[in-house]
């Protein structure tokens, strides 16, 4: 079967378009991408990224949420939105008769929403219940917390949600004005993936983003520094539970950087499946846990790697020490097979998911963000063939030589973690 046909079209005023024609498909996913998530927010800002993308869905100067809904469930499509740390992403899949339609919806939505004084009391309501919900979840607390020491004093470090004093905080005028800031043409792409044309996508997407803006403020980013200090490297929150949750967290790579794909490698050999150190060591010799897994995060400027567990409070300084000595093992004898056994999980999975519109939708926008152009799947493969046990060996040294951050939440006892001792016996090289 052919590759997807790829094809850019940069509009005036800076709005790029950008779609994959994929053969032996029956479907469009499309979507639009905006450079803009929760780390650009201000101080009196926080979780309003997110209440944006919520509030989108809640009516336009044509449309009632009702109506949003109802339309695009009448032609059987799905329509979706998230916010990260560095986008905001509003997404439909529908059959290739609809793409007018939901190029429109989209335009609509983004540019149009009016947010209602009575649906941002609502959906007010509706985030501090999704906080709530957050907040009950101990595995997903930990994470947060994991990013907070990790980015002290930065927005990075900052829960996507927001807080309930902020969400509470937010006025009309509030949410136009982050929009205004952000949601202009040379911070957006509009992505398509499927059965689709390019041309024909462009003329509808001229025609309905005309009125979005393209006199951009200056919102540049501050790079965050990674904690060096003893006292600050760690943090625990004692909860009435039957497990401690914790979050080792290292200095990782930008999601740019040239050797990403060696870091995202590393992570499959060491903690990444059911082959790699951490789960035969941790769960399958040694019994300490049902879920352990390592995993990269890159952003535009920095980046962050992190080991999860979730096992007893007895034996949590002792996964703490495993979890080290693992990845010293690493630096200092990772073989040649686990190095080949960890490029095919990587490959396939890069393979596999280009059979997918949606997922083929949202790698385009992703590598034109960050690469400023859309790099072919044989030209990453390639890259990724090339990684060699010794790059994986110096890597794992690299993430050794920053000091580790280490957050948890668990029963009594849990603070015992909180020595800064037990992190630099455990991963000192």
């Amino acid at each position: 079967m052919a590759g997807p046909l790829i094809q850019q079209t940069d509009l005036p005023g800076g709005l790029r378009v950008v779609s994959a024609q994929m053969p032996g498909v029956e479907s469009v996913s499309v979507g639009t991408w905006v450079n803009a998530g929760a780390r650009d927010e201000l101080a009196r800002e926080h979780g309003m990224a997110h209440m944006l993308e919520h509030m989108a869905f809640k009516g336009t100067t044509t449309r009632t949420a009702a109506d949003i809904a109802r339309e695009v469930e009448d032609i059987g499509g799905y329509i979706n939105a998230h916010t990260s740390s560095e986008e905001t992403a509003y997404y439909l899949r529908i059959l290739p008769e609809d793409l007018a339609f939901g190029v429109e919806l989209l335009a609509d939505i983004v540019i149009r929403s009016t947010f209602p004084d009575e649906e941002i009391a609502r959906e007010k309501g509706v985030i501090i219940q999704e906080i709530g919900q957050a907040n009950d979840t101990p595995d997903d607390i930990v994470f947060d917390l994991s990013r907070e020491v990790s980015f002290p004093d930065h927005t990075l470090g900052r829960p996507i949600l927001g807080t309930v004093d902020s969400v509470n905080s937010f006025e009309q005028a509030d949410i136009h004005g982050f929009r205004k800031r952000h949601y202009h043409k040379p911070n957006i792409i509009i992505s398509a993936a499927g059965a689709l044309d390019h041309e024909q996508l462009v003329r509808k997407i001229e025609a309905n983003f005309s009125d979005l803006g393209d006199a951009p403020q200056s919102c540049p980013r501050e790079k965050p520094s990674w904690p060096v200090s003893s006292k600050a490297r760690c943090r625990t929150i004692t909860r009435d539970l039957e497990q401690t949750h914790l979050v080792i967290g290292f200095a990782g790579l930008p999601a740019a950087h040239e050797d990403m794909h060696i870091l995202s490698a590393l992570s499959v050999l060491y903690g990444g499946g059911m082959s790699s150190r951490l789960f035969q060591e941790a769960r399958e010799k040694q019994g300490l846990c049902y879920s352990v897994f390592s995993f990269p995060q890159g952003f535009s400027d920095s980046g962050y790697f992190g080991i999860y567990a979730g096992t007893s409070r007895q034996d949590a300084a002792r996964m703490v020490r495993l979890a080290g000595d693992q990845l010293n093992a690493v630096a200092d004898g990772a073989t040649d097979d686990e190095t080949h056994r960890a490029i095919a999980q990587i490959s396939a999975n890069l393979r596999m998911r280009q059979e997918s519109v949606v997922a083929v939708g949202e790698i385009l926008p992703r590598h034109l963000r960050l690469y400023g152009e859309v790099r072919s799947t044989s030209s990453i493969l390639e890259q990724i063939q090339r990684i060699s046990s010794a790059d994986i060996r110096h890597m794992a040294r690299t993430l050794l030589q920053q000091p580790p951050t280490l957050a948890a939440i668990g029963p009594d006892g849990v603070a015992e973690l909180e020595d800064p001792a037990l992190l630099d016996q455990a991963f000192g090289e």
